[in-house]
């Protein structure tokens, strides 16, 4: 097989210690390879860098094992370019196996070009991933608090949620503070709720009438006083996210066509005919994706801390569907389709796309809720909104890649494909259920 790369490094990555193949080919046919073992404290690492570019090593591969990779790849990718391998793409054939070879396999499929790297964002985006993800565990927190607060109301027998639609909204707060301060007249406490709730003084005091003890008074103070802590946490969060969005940080570079000196009479944002744009900034971009139906601007920030807004990392939406694995697996044997599950892959992007497809399927009359409700019917609800995500992440893919504006194309779509085969199905339910249909035109009926 033909050197694509004449002197590059194999990583082995382990929690205490790494261990580093380089190979070197010389213009005389000869090949050389260094093995060496170093540790993963930072000097560690950085006399590993030193070591790398005094032989002059261009490239370097290695597995993403774990967290493990991540201050390896922080040191290295300002001297080197580094590749992130999927561990199941780089798996060495059946024989012992060690971490010496280990990481002389990773160098070989590199000096052949034989390794494709998995998309590693940049640094500010890296970052944003962290704020957002963080903001979904803490949301995930809030509910499981809400349900324990839910939970010590029912073992106290205090039918809160039976009246009140949020249990925890403004109202149904201050009756549990006043609970936790010992106020135990169901009267008193309904009258502490607010605006349409006040309609239902009434049901309030059967609901307020418990048996709350010390103990139920304790568990409640301290589960308000966590969840006040989990929310001013998620505030917090809001706002350091917001703000990273609006920073210069994570604005990106013109692309290579974007006008230089040598063009004089070109305005910065004219393009040629056919030529694809610039990225959106973050700001822009969130505006942008916003749009479509179902998805929030909490939801386009999450969708873009994990792909971005330079879609040429992609070479189409194909590529960023199955990336994601919001899209049908692909498992044939002898001409046999077997399976068609998708697969396991950012679970981060798959659950915010998922909320937003079931956002999207409750709208009216959109093209995205006629798709759900066209294949729920035959193949059943998980698998459409598996679909209206897949179709969510095209239509935010061609948004980004090419400025286009969402268009929605209407609930009845679908019927317009092929209206006589609609007009079939209709006239043959209606046969079924023994009525005689005849169909005219608009212009024709009488």
């Amino acid at each position: 097989m033909d050197v694509i790369y004449r002197c590059c490094a194999g990583i082995d990555v382990h929690k205490k210690m790494v261990v580093v193949c380089v190979l070197i080919w010389h213009a005389s046919g000869k090949r050389e390879s260094q093995v060496r073992e170093y540790g993963t404290m930072t000097g560690d690492l950085l006399a590993l860098s030193d070591w790398l570019a005094s032989l002059a090593v261009t490239h370097v591969a290695m597995e993403s094992t774990g967290v493990y990779w991540k201050p390896i790849f922080n040191i290295l990718e300002e001297r080197f370019e580094v590749l992130l391998c999927n561990a199941r793409h780089v798996r060495n054939v059946p024989g012992r196996k060690t971490d010496v070879r280990d990481c002389q396999w990773l160098a070989q499929l590199l000096q052949h070009g034989l390794l494709k790297a998995s998309f590693i964002p940049p640094r500010p985006q890296r970052d944003l991933r962290d704020l957002t993800r963080h903001r979904t565990q803490l949301v995930g927190e809030k509910t499981r608090v809400a349900n324990r607060v839910q939970k010590v109301l029912e073992d106290a027998n205090v039918k809160l949620a039976c009246v009140a639609s949020d249990p925890l909204g403004v109202s149904g707060r201050d009756m549990i503070r006043a609970l936790i301060a010992g106020e135990t007249d169901p009267a008193r406490l309904a009258e502490l709720a607010r605006r349409r709730l006040r309609g239902k003084i009434p049901e309030l005091k059967r609901a307020m009438r418990g048996h709350v003890s010390e103990h139920h008074r304790y568990m409640l103070e301290r589960l308000m006083g966590h969840l006040d802590f989990v929310e001013t946490e998620i505030a917090e969060l809001e706002a350091r996210i917001e703000a990273l969005v609006r920073s210069p940080a994570l604005s990106p570079s013109p692309g290579p066509d974007a006008p230089g000196p040598d063009e004089p009479g070109r305005a910065p944002d004219e393009k040629r005919p056919g030529e694809i744009p610039d990225p959106y900034t973050f700001c822009q971009a969130v505006s942008q994706i916003s749009s479509i139906d179902g998805m929030e601007q909490r939801s386009a920030r999450a969708v873009l801390a994990e792909i971005g807004t330079d879609m040429s990392q992609f070479p189409s939406d194909k590529h960023l569907c199955s990336w994601s694995r919001i899209c049908p697996g692909n498992n044939e044997s002898a001409g046999k389709r077997k399976s068609g599950k998708t697969g396991k892959a950012n679970r981060w992007l798959r659950s915010v796309l998922v909320q937003c497809a079931w956002a999207a399927s409750r709208t009216k009359n959109t093209y995205l809720a006629a798709q759900y409700k066209r294949i729920a019917s035959r193949r059943g609800k998980k698998r459409a909104i598996i679909a209206v995500a897949h179709s969510l992440l095209k239509i935010i893919y061609h948004m980004l890649k090419y400025h286009t504006a969402y268009h929605d194309l209407g609930g009845d779509y679908f019927d317009k494909i092929n209206p006589e085969k609609t007009k079939r199905y209709h006239v043959k339910r209606l046969e079924q259920l023994g009525f005689k249909v005849t169909v005219q035109p608009l212009g024709t009926a009488a």
